[in-house]
């Protein structure tokens, strides 16, 4: 089995917030990897890693960071793989690292999620695996089915739930 994705966070601190992704990939029989590389502190292992992932088959890459995140724009700015970034809350409620992400010049696209959203960035990098892969499309239209379906019982437990001034 080789590795569609490739999860990169600055840190192992930053692995509470990626198990989502992970475990969605997991689920979806997604094959991928996982690992931490530092835009700072590792700084030539993440260009190795950039400028070799098409090579190692990844289509996707999801890349977490928090404070500076400079993370998911130093591996876009060396590769062409699709990048997601995930900011992680870590100071400032997570906006620095939102704003970091988002802020890419012309020609360096990163996808970013919402603050710690790594499940988002899992099903969007899904989505683009399943472009050129039917039955992982299938997967998702039904992922996307039960969703409803978990919003409608919801809907049916809340009109169980009494207050004396609740209407309907």
């Amino acid at each position: 089995m080789q590795a569609l994705v490739s999860i990169i966070m600055g840190s192992t601190s930053d692995l509470p917030v990626m198990e989502a992704a992970a475990k969605f990939l997991n689920d979806m029989e997604v094959p991928f990897e996982i690992n931490a590389l530092s835009a700072h502190r590792t700084p030539e292992k993440v260009e190795e890693f950039a400028k070799a992932a098409h090579g190692r088959g990844i289509r996707v890459i999801i890349a977490a960071a928090g404070m500076a995140a400079h993370l998911p724009g130093v591996i876009a700015a060396m590769t062409s793989v699709p990048v997601i970034g995930v900011p992680v809350k870590a100071s400032l409620e997570g906006l620095d690292s939102l704003l970091a992400i988002v802020q890419m010049p012309p020609g360096i696209p990163v996808a970013t999620v919402g603050i710690n959203a790594s499940m988002n960035s899992a099903i969007l990098a899904t989505e683009i695996l399943a472009a050129s892969d039917s039955a992982l499309y299938q997967k998702l239209i039904k992922f996307k089915e039960d969703l409803k379906i978990k919003i409608v019982k919801a809907n049916e437990e809340l009109a169980q739930v009494k207050y004396d001034f609740k209407v309907g």
